[in-house]
Protein backbone atom coordinates (compact mmCIF):
# COMPACT_ATOMS: atom_id res chain seq x y z
CA UNK A 1 0.00 0.00 0.00
CA UNK A 2 1.20 3.14 -0.70
CA UNK A 3 1.71 6.18 1.62
CA UNK A 4 -2.22 7.50 0.43
CA UNK A 5 -3.63 4.15 1.39
CA UNK A 6 -1.90 4.20 4.60
CA UNK A 7 -2.46 7.78 5.78
CA UNK A 8 -5.53 9.40 4.10
CA UNK A 9 -8.13 6.34 3.73
CA UNK A 10 -10.06 4.68 6.10
CA UNK A 11 -11.08 1.39 5.41
CA UNK A 12 -13.15 -0.24 7.56
CA UNK A 13 -12.40 -4.16 6.45
CA UNK A 14 -15.06 -6.90 7.37
CA UNK A 15 -15.01 -10.45 7.73
CA UNK A 16 -16.77 -11.93 4.86
CA UNK A 17 -19.93 -13.62 5.06
CA UNK A 18 -21.28 -16.70 2.86
CA UNK A 19 -24.25 -14.69 1.67
CA UNK A 20 -24.82 -11.25 -0.13
CA UNK A 21 -27.67 -9.44 -1.92
CA UNK A 22 -25.14 -8.64 -5.09
CA UNK A 23 -21.73 -10.11 -5.87
CA UNK A 24 -19.59 -8.48 -8.14
CA UNK A 25 -16.92 -10.26 -9.47
CA UNK A 26 -13.62 -8.18 -10.24
CA UNK A 27 -12.25 -5.31 -7.72
CA UNK A 28 -11.12 -3.19 -10.79
CA UNK A 29 -12.48 0.38 -11.39
CA UNK A 30 -16.02 -0.55 -12.68
CA UNK A 31 -16.86 -3.18 -9.39
CA UNK A 32 -15.47 -0.97 -6.97
CA UNK A 33 -17.65 1.93 -8.62
CA UNK A 34 -20.47 -0.21 -8.64
CA UNK A 35 -20.46 -0.91 -5.61
CA UNK A 36 -19.93 2.21 -4.26
CA UNK A 37 -23.03 3.45 -6.56
CA UNK A 38 -25.28 0.98 -5.10
CA UNK A 39 -24.75 2.16 -1.49
CA UNK A 40 -24.90 5.62 -2.17
CA UNK A 41 -27.47 6.25 -5.14
CA UNK A 42 -29.94 3.15 -3.93
CA UNK A 43 -28.87 2.42 -0.61
CA UNK A 44 -27.88 -1.25 -0.84
CA UNK A 45 -24.62 -2.45 0.70
CA UNK A 46 -25.43 -5.65 1.21
CA UNK A 47 -22.76 -5.87 -1.87
CA UNK A 48 -19.76 -8.38 -1.64
CA UNK A 49 -16.88 -7.01 -4.32
CA UNK A 50 -14.58 -10.60 -5.14
CA UNK A 51 -11.34 -9.97 -6.30
CA UNK A 52 -8.91 -12.52 -7.33
CA UNK A 53 -5.80 -10.74 -6.56
CA UNK A 54 -5.87 -7.38 -4.77
CA UNK A 55 -7.79 -4.42 -5.71
CA UNK A 56 -6.95 -2.16 -8.98
CA UNK A 57 -4.28 -5.07 -10.10
CA UNK A 58 -6.13 -5.53 -13.35
CA UNK A 59 -6.73 -3.42 -16.22
CA UNK A 60 -7.44 -0.07 -13.94
CA UNK A 61 -3.79 -0.48 -12.65
CA UNK A 62 -2.34 -0.97 -15.53
CA UNK A 63 -3.68 1.97 -17.93
CA UNK A 64 -2.78 5.54 -18.47
CA UNK A 65 -4.83 7.77 -16.52
CA UNK A 66 -7.08 9.48 -19.90
CA UNK A 67 -10.35 10.52 -19.64
CA UNK A 68 -12.46 12.01 -22.79
CA UNK A 69 -15.54 11.73 -24.23
CA UNK A 70 -14.33 12.82 -27.95
CA UNK A 71 -16.22 10.13 -29.27
CA UNK A 72 -17.74 8.64 -32.59
CA UNK A 73 -21.20 7.93 -32.19
CA UNK A 74 -24.14 9.58 -30.14
CA UNK A 75 -24.48 6.60 -28.03
CA UNK A 76 -20.83 6.92 -27.04
CA UNK A 77 -20.42 10.73 -26.71
CA UNK A 78 -23.38 10.75 -24.35
CA UNK A 79 -22.25 8.06 -22.35
CA UNK A 80 -18.66 8.62 -21.98
CA UNK A 81 -19.58 12.53 -21.23
CA UNK A 82 -21.63 11.91 -18.59
CA UNK A 83 -18.12 9.87 -17.03
CA UNK A 84 -16.21 13.37 -17.97
CA UNK A 85 -18.84 15.33 -15.34
CA UNK A 86 -18.77 12.54 -12.36
CA UNK A 87 -15.13 12.39 -12.31
CA UNK A 88 -14.97 16.04 -12.44
CA UNK A 89 -16.85 16.14 -8.82
CA UNK A 90 -15.76 12.79 -7.77
CA UNK A 91 -12.54 14.10 -5.38
CA UNK A 92 -15.88 16.35 -3.62
CA UNK A 93 -17.87 13.40 -3.75
CA UNK A 94 -16.07 10.70 -1.60
CA UNK A 95 -13.75 13.48 -0.10
CA UNK A 96 -10.60 11.88 -1.95
CA UNK A 97 -7.61 13.57 -4.01
CA UNK A 98 -7.62 11.35 -6.51
CA UNK A 99 -5.68 13.87 -8.90
CA UNK A 100 -7.92 14.85 -11.51
CA UNK A 101 -6.24 17.56 -13.39
CA UNK A 102 -8.59 18.62 -16.84
CA UNK A 103 -5.81 19.27 -19.35
CA UNK A 104 -7.25 19.22 -23.08
CA UNK A 105 -6.86 16.52 -25.74
CA UNK A 106 -5.24 17.65 -28.87
CA UNK A 107 -6.01 14.84 -31.56
CA UNK A 108 -3.39 15.41 -34.50
CA UNK A 109 -4.40 14.72 -38.28
CA UNK A 110 -1.46 14.04 -40.55
CA UNK A 111 -3.44 13.44 -43.79
CA UNK A 112 -6.80 14.74 -45.55
CA UNK A 113 -8.33 11.68 -44.90
CA UNK A 114 -7.75 11.88 -41.36
CA UNK A 115 -9.07 15.99 -41.11
CA UNK A 116 -12.10 14.92 -43.06
CA UNK A 117 -12.37 12.11 -39.64
CA UNK A 118 -11.70 14.21 -37.12
CA UNK A 119 -14.32 16.93 -38.53
CA UNK A 120 -16.95 14.62 -38.42
CA UNK A 121 -15.97 13.41 -34.94
CA UNK A 122 -16.13 17.25 -34.30
CA UNK A 123 -19.72 17.70 -35.38
CA UNK A 124 -20.68 14.68 -33.84
CA UNK A 125 -19.33 15.86 -30.29
CA UNK A 126 -20.82 19.23 -30.85
CA UNK A 127 -24.17 18.23 -31.75
CA UNK A 128 -23.80 15.99 -28.43
CA UNK A 129 -22.73 18.88 -25.66
CA UNK A 130 -18.95 17.62 -25.67
CA UNK A 131 -16.62 20.32 -26.09
CA UNK A 132 -14.38 19.88 -29.35
CA UNK A 133 -13.50 22.09 -31.92
CA UNK A 134 -11.36 21.62 -34.91
CA UNK A 135 -8.15 23.51 -35.12
CA UNK A 136 -5.37 24.87 -37.56
CA UNK A 137 -1.76 23.33 -37.29
CA UNK A 138 -0.73 27.18 -35.93
CA UNK A 139 -3.65 26.82 -32.83
CA UNK A 140 -2.29 22.99 -32.56
CA UNK A 141 1.09 24.73 -31.81
CA UNK A 142 -0.18 27.14 -29.62
CA UNK A 143 -1.81 24.29 -27.60
CA UNK A 144 1.41 22.42 -27.44
CA UNK A 145 4.41 24.46 -28.03
CA UNK A 146 6.66 21.02 -28.49
CA UNK A 147 4.91 19.82 -31.44
CA UNK A 148 7.53 19.59 -34.64
CA UNK A 149 4.62 20.56 -37.42
CA UNK A 150 6.66 18.99 -40.11
CA UNK A 151 6.88 15.76 -38.30
CA UNK A 152 10.47 15.22 -38.58
CA UNK A 153 9.42 15.51 -42.58
CA UNK A 154 7.55 12.08 -42.39
CA UNK A 155 4.10 12.65 -40.23
CA UNK A 156 3.30 16.41 -41.11
CA UNK A 157 0.67 18.32 -38.25
CA UNK A 158 -1.90 18.56 -41.16
CA UNK A 159 -4.69 20.15 -37.78
CA UNK A 160 -6.91 18.16 -35.69
CA UNK A 161 -9.46 18.73 -33.48
CA UNK A 162 -9.28 19.86 -29.60
CA UNK A 163 -11.07 18.03 -26.63
CA UNK A 164 -10.83 20.91 -24.41
CA UNK A 165 -12.86 18.49 -21.65
CA UNK A 166 -9.56 15.97 -21.82
CA UNK A 167 -8.58 15.16 -18.38
CA UNK A 168 -6.54 12.59 -16.38
CA UNK A 169 -6.62 11.39 -12.86
CA UNK A 170 -4.56 8.75 -11.10
CA UNK A 171 -6.13 5.04 -11.14
CA UNK A 172 -4.79 3.97 -8.17
CA UNK A 173 -6.59 6.59 -6.23
CA UNK A 174 -9.58 5.97 -8.29
CA UNK A 175 -10.11 2.51 -7.40
CA UNK A 176 -8.90 3.35 -3.68
CA UNK A 177 -11.36 6.37 -3.09
CA UNK A 178 -14.52 3.91 -4.28
CA UNK A 179 -12.98 1.14 -2.19
CA UNK A 180 -13.20 3.54 0.69
CA UNK A 181 -16.89 4.89 0.12
CA UNK A 182 -17.95 0.79 -0.31
CA UNK A 183 -16.53 0.00 2.67
CA UNK A 184 -17.78 2.62 4.74
CA UNK A 185 -21.19 2.18 3.82
CA UNK A 186 -20.87 -1.64 4.66
CA UNK A 187 -19.97 -3.36 1.44
CA UNK A 188 -17.45 -5.59 1.93
CA UNK A 189 -14.40 -6.39 -0.27
CA UNK A 190 -12.67 -9.79 -0.46
CA UNK A 191 -9.22 -9.67 -1.79
CA UNK A 192 -7.60 -13.04 -2.84
CA UNK A 193 -10.40 -14.66 -3.52
CA UNK A 194 -10.52 -16.07 -7.29
CA UNK A 195 -13.82 -17.38 -8.28
CA UNK A 196 -13.59 -20.72 -9.71
CA UNK A 197 -17.33 -21.45 -10.74
CA UNK A 198 -20.90 -20.04 -10.32
CA UNK A 199 -23.92 -21.35 -8.15
CA UNK A 200 -27.13 -22.27 -10.41
CA UNK A 201 -30.43 -23.42 -9.62
CA UNK A 202 -31.59 -24.27 -12.75
CA UNK A 203 -30.95 -21.61 -14.96
CA UNK A 204 -30.37 -18.80 -13.14
CA UNK A 205 -27.34 -17.84 -11.27
CA UNK A 206 -27.13 -17.60 -7.46
CA UNK A 207 -23.74 -17.00 -6.53
CA UNK A 208 -20.17 -17.93 -6.87
CA UNK A 209 -17.65 -20.47 -6.00
CA UNK A 210 -14.67 -19.29 -4.67
CA UNK A 211 -11.25 -21.22 -3.34
CA UNK A 212 -13.04 -20.25 0.13
CA UNK A 213 -15.71 -21.48 -0.10
CA UNK A 214 -19.11 -21.20 -2.11
CA UNK A 215 -21.14 -17.53 -1.16
CA UNK A 216 -24.82 -17.00 -2.82
CA UNK A 217 -26.57 -13.83 -4.05
CA UNK A 218 -29.37 -12.41 -5.39
CA UNK A 219 -27.37 -11.08 -8.47
CA UNK A 220 -23.99 -11.38 -9.78
CA UNK A 221 -22.37 -9.11 -11.79
CA UNK A 222 -18.80 -9.92 -13.93
CA UNK A 223 -16.80 -7.14 -14.25
CA UNK A 224 -13.13 -8.65 -14.92
CA UNK A 225 -12.30 -6.94 -17.94
CA UNK A 226 -9.73 -9.49 -20.27
CA UNK A 227 -11.30 -12.88 -18.21
CA UNK A 228 -15.43 -11.87 -19.12
CA UNK A 229 -15.38 -14.84 -21.62
CA UNK A 230 -13.97 -17.27 -18.66
CA UNK A 231 -16.59 -16.16 -16.61
CA UNK A 232 -19.54 -16.14 -18.59
CA UNK A 233 -18.60 -19.40 -19.67
CA UNK A 234 -19.62 -20.52 -16.00
CA UNK A 235 -22.85 -18.74 -16.71
CA UNK A 236 -23.02 -20.82 -20.64
CA UNK A 237 -23.19 -16.87 -22.26
CA UNK A 238 -21.36 -17.36 -25.11
CA UNK A 239 -19.44 -13.42 -25.47
CA UNK A 240 -18.35 -11.82 -28.88
CA UNK A 241 -14.97 -11.17 -26.74
CA UNK A 242 -11.27 -11.34 -28.21
CA UNK A 243 -8.78 -10.76 -25.44
CA UNK A 244 -5.35 -8.76 -26.54
CA UNK A 245 -2.53 -7.17 -24.56
CA UNK A 246 -2.38 -3.49 -24.51
CA UNK A 247 1.08 -1.91 -23.36
CA UNK A 248 2.27 1.38 -22.37
CA UNK A 249 5.04 2.97 -21.22
CA UNK A 250 6.60 5.73 -19.01
CA UNK A 251 9.94 8.11 -19.09
CA UNK A 252 12.30 9.97 -16.78
CA UNK A 253 11.15 13.41 -15.69
CA UNK A 254 10.55 15.89 -18.17
CA UNK A 255 9.98 20.11 -17.11
CA UNK A 256 6.57 20.38 -16.02
CA UNK A 257 4.76 22.57 -19.24
CA UNK A 258 3.41 19.52 -21.49
CA UNK A 259 -0.18 21.16 -20.69
CA UNK A 260 -2.49 18.83 -23.04
CA UNK A 261 -2.69 15.14 -24.11
CA UNK A 262 -1.74 14.64 -27.17
CA UNK A 263 -2.92 11.82 -29.62
CA UNK A 264 -2.69 10.61 -33.44
CA UNK A 265 -5.17 7.80 -34.55
CA UNK A 266 -3.59 7.73 -37.87
CA UNK A 267 -0.31 6.73 -36.11
CA UNK A 268 -2.30 4.77 -33.47
CA UNK A 269 0.17 6.65 -30.36
CA UNK A 270 -0.46 8.96 -27.64
CA UNK A 271 1.67 10.72 -24.95
CA UNK A 272 0.27 12.73 -21.64
CA UNK A 273 2.71 14.26 -18.92
CA UNK A 274 2.00 12.69 -15.17
CA UNK A 275 2.11 15.15 -12.24
CA UNK A 276 6.01 14.43 -11.68
CA UNK A 277 6.70 14.94 -14.89
CA UNK A 278 7.08 11.31 -16.26
CA UNK A 279 5.86 11.43 -19.98
CA UNK A 280 3.38 8.52 -20.58
CA UNK A 281 2.69 6.83 -23.90
CA UNK A 282 0.24 4.53 -25.47
CA UNK A 283 -0.19 2.92 -28.69
CA UNK A 284 -2.50 0.02 -30.12
CA UNK A 285 -3.32 -3.06 -28.51
CA UNK A 286 -1.50 -5.95 -29.77
CA UNK A 287 -2.90 -7.57 -33.08
CA UNK A 288 -1.89 -10.73 -31.37
CA UNK A 289 -4.84 -12.42 -29.56
CA UNK A 290 -3.20 -13.18 -26.10
CA UNK A 291 -3.35 -13.48 -21.92
CA UNK A 292 0.18 -12.33 -21.78
CA UNK A 293 1.14 -9.18 -19.52
CA UNK A 294 4.38 -9.20 -21.07
CA UNK A 295 5.92 -6.27 -22.64
CA UNK A 296 8.36 -6.47 -25.77
CA UNK A 297 10.73 -4.16 -27.54
CA UNK A 298 8.60 -3.80 -30.58
CA UNK A 299 6.07 -2.22 -28.92
CA UNK A 300 9.05 -0.01 -26.98
CA UNK A 301 10.64 0.47 -30.61
CA UNK A 302 7.45 1.32 -32.54
CA UNK A 303 5.86 4.08 -30.28
CA UNK A 304 8.92 5.62 -29.59
CA UNK A 305 9.89 6.52 -33.10
CA UNK A 306 6.34 8.04 -34.06
CA UNK A 307 6.28 10.02 -30.55
CA UNK A 308 9.90 11.28 -31.22
CA UNK A 309 9.02 12.34 -34.94
CA UNK A 310 6.21 14.31 -33.33
CA UNK A 311 7.77 15.28 -30.15
CA UNK A 312 11.75 15.80 -30.76
CA UNK A 313 12.47 16.56 -27.10
CA UNK A 314 11.08 12.92 -26.16
CA UNK A 315 14.08 11.55 -27.67
CA UNK A 316 16.48 12.72 -25.20
CA UNK A 317 14.34 10.78 -22.19
CA UNK A 318 15.22 7.34 -21.61
CA UNK A 319 12.36 4.64 -21.01
CA UNK A 320 11.92 3.91 -17.12
CA UNK A 321 9.40 1.29 -17.10
CA UNK A 322 6.83 -0.85 -19.51
CA UNK A 323 3.79 -2.69 -18.73
CA UNK A 324 1.06 -4.62 -20.39
CA UNK A 325 -2.88 -5.14 -19.33
CA UNK A 326 -5.08 -7.15 -21.20
CA UNK A 327 -8.58 -5.83 -23.13
CA UNK A 328 -11.48 -7.26 -24.25
CA UNK A 329 -12.24 -6.22 -27.64
CA UNK A 330 -15.46 -6.15 -29.31
CA UNK A 331 -16.73 -6.88 -32.99
CA UNK A 332 -17.84 -3.29 -32.79
CA UNK A 333 -15.03 -1.47 -30.38
CA UNK A 334 -18.09 -0.51 -28.00
CA UNK A 335 -18.77 -1.94 -24.69
CA UNK A 336 -21.20 -4.52 -23.61
CA UNK A 337 -23.36 -3.96 -20.43
CA UNK A 338 -26.75 -5.14 -18.82
CA UNK A 339 -28.00 -8.47 -19.49
CA UNK A 340 -27.05 -11.69 -20.13
CA UNK A 341 -30.24 -13.80 -21.30
CA UNK A 342 -29.61 -16.00 -17.85
CA UNK A 343 -31.24 -14.82 -14.62
CA UNK A 344 -29.61 -13.37 -11.97
CA UNK A 345 -26.35 -12.73 -14.06
CA UNK A 346 -25.56 -9.32 -15.52
CA UNK A 347 -22.51 -7.89 -17.38
CA UNK A 348 -19.91 -5.19 -17.90
CA UNK A 349 -17.39 -6.05 -20.49
CA UNK A 350 -16.05 -5.29 -23.50
CA UNK A 351 -14.47 -1.95 -22.37
CA UNK A 352 -11.10 -2.72 -24.41
CA UNK A 353 -8.56 0.43 -24.28
CA UNK A 354 -11.39 2.57 -22.91
CA UNK A 355 -12.33 1.40 -19.42
CA UNK A 356 -10.64 3.79 -16.98
CA UNK A 357 -12.25 6.93 -18.73
CA UNK A 358 -15.75 4.75 -18.45
CA UNK A 359 -15.43 4.01 -14.59
CA UNK A 360 -17.74 6.69 -13.26
CA UNK A 361 -21.04 5.88 -15.44
CA UNK A 362 -20.59 2.49 -16.14
CA UNK A 363 -20.73 1.99 -12.29
CA UNK A 364 -23.57 4.13 -12.04
CA UNK A 365 -25.61 2.16 -14.45
CA UNK A 366 -24.96 -0.85 -13.72
CA UNK A 367 -25.75 0.32 -9.94
CA UNK A 368 -29.04 1.00 -11.47
CA UNK A 369 -29.63 -1.72 -13.42
CA UNK A 370 -29.03 -3.52 -10.28
CA UNK A 371 -31.38 -1.92 -7.78
CA UNK A 372 -33.77 -1.42 -9.66
CA UNK A 373 -34.11 -4.33 -12.84
CA UNK A 374 -34.89 -1.85 -14.88
CA UNK A 375 -31.38 -1.18 -18.09
CA UNK A 376 -30.90 2.70 -17.98
CA UNK A 377 -31.61 4.41 -20.78
CA UNK A 378 -27.92 5.36 -21.12
CA UNK A 379 -26.64 1.91 -21.62
CA UNK A 380 -29.24 0.36 -23.30
CA UNK A 381 -28.05 0.40 -26.79
CA UNK A 382 -24.67 -1.28 -25.24
CA UNK A 383 -27.07 -4.17 -24.53
CA UNK A 384 -25.41 -7.72 -25.40
CA UNK A 385 -28.67 -8.71 -27.50
CA UNK A 386 -27.63 -6.20 -30.06
CA UNK A 387 -25.78 -8.69 -31.85
CA UNK A 388 -28.15 -11.31 -32.38
CA UNK A 389 -30.04 -7.78 -33.63
CA UNK A 390 -27.31 -7.28 -36.02
CA UNK A 391 -27.63 -3.72 -34.18
CA UNK A 392 -23.56 -2.98 -34.10
CA UNK A 393 -22.85 0.41 -31.96
CA UNK A 394 -19.73 0.95 -34.55
CA UNK A 395 -16.93 3.56 -33.09
CA UNK A 396 -13.34 2.07 -34.05
CA UNK A 397 -12.33 5.27 -34.86
CA UNK A 398 -12.71 6.84 -31.89
CA UNK A 399 -11.35 4.25 -29.75
CA UNK A 400 -8.32 6.88 -29.10
CA UNK A 401 -5.75 4.31 -31.00
CA UNK A 402 -7.66 3.17 -33.83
Amino acid sequence: MNEFVERILDLPWQEPKRSYEVVIIGGGGHGLATAYYLATRHGLTDVAVVEADYIGSGNTGRNTTIIRANYGIAESVRFYQRALELYATLEEETGCWIMHKTKGLLWLAHTESGLRAERARTLMNQAMGAQTAMVTPEEALALCPHLDLTGGGRYPVLGGSYHSGGATARHDRVVWAYAQGALRRGAHILQHTPVTGLLRDGDRVTGVQTATGPISARIVMSAVAGWSTHVADMAEVRLPIRTHPLQALVTNPYALGFEPIVASSELLCYVSQTARGHMLMGAEFDSQPSYSRASSFEFLSSVSAKITKLLPFMADLRVLRQWAGICDITPDYSPIMGETGVPGFVISTGWGTWGFKAIPAGGEAMAELIATGTTPAMIASFGLDRFARDHAMADQGSAGTR
